[in-house]
């Protein structure tokens, strides 16, 4: 696989997830949502909804960088500072994001305004999303470790 069909997978993954989040977000969770509200926390529906969707912000953004880094690898340019760049601006989206979460669970837990279900599927929500920014500043790190070799190696003949 060349680095041109290796970058069109990648984008058709981008756009596929893309399309994942749109439904799960904008569908699947607010049907799910109103099933399944149990009636203590049914006034709750529109807080938690848009605390969720206010998540979906960093991912798209994430998504975008991410394109961005399939663009550079079709151009057959993977290991630049600019993509170690985008993994970078990645890891801190995931890290704030799953700040963000974890405040609004604790708050929520306070408030007792929070399932103990659903505070079990926030963890593992915020344990994924630590895992990816780890993941990406790992990968960012080795990018830019790549790029500053390949710079070398190119200018000596």
């Amino acid at each position: 696989m060349n680095q041109k069909n290796l970058a069109l997978w990648l984008k058709i993954i981008v756009i596929g997830v893309g399309i994942a989040g749109l439904l799960i977000y904008f569908w699947l969770l607010p049907t799910i949502g109103k099933d399944l509200a149990v009636e203590e926390f049914k006034h709750l529906y529109w807080p938690y909804l848009i605390t969720i969707w206010v998540t979906a912000i960093p991912i798209y953004w994430a998504l975008v960088l991410a394109w961005k880094i399939f663009t550079n690898i079709g151009l057959d340019n993977s290991f630049c500072e600019e993509n170690a760049h985008y993994l970078k601006k990645i890891s801190i989206l995931a890290a704030c994001d799953c700040a963000y979460f974890f405040i609004m669970t604790v708050i929520g837990t306070f408030l007792n305004a929070v399932h103990p279900g659903i505070l079990l599927i926030a963890l593992f929500a915020i344990f994924t999303g630590i895992a990816i920014a780890v993941a990406t500043a790992a990968l960012s790190h080795l990018v830019y470790k790549a790029a500053v070799l390949q710079d070398q190696s190119d200018l000596t003949i």
